[in-house]
């Protein structure tokens, strides 16, 4: 799989991970922990690439 660079902040008030992938409209997630989000952010990719194909692949 390609790696992406994501930006990735916590939430001062519940302590949550947010993470988003630039470039990748609605590539997006929140979790306790920053495996989750990164495992959050793995299937985000996986729905979008796989529901839009021709607009997610062209950036592989």
């Amino acid at each position: 799989m390609k790696a992406f660079t994501a930006v990735v902040e916590r939430c001062p008030d519940t302590g949550h991970f947010v993470g988003y992938v630039p470039g990748f409209p609605g590539a997006h997630a929140q979790a306790e922990t920053l495996e989750e989000l990164r495992e959050n952010l793995r299937e985000v990719l996986a729905m979008l690439r796989a529901t839009c194909p021709r607009f997610y692949c062209a950036r592989s």
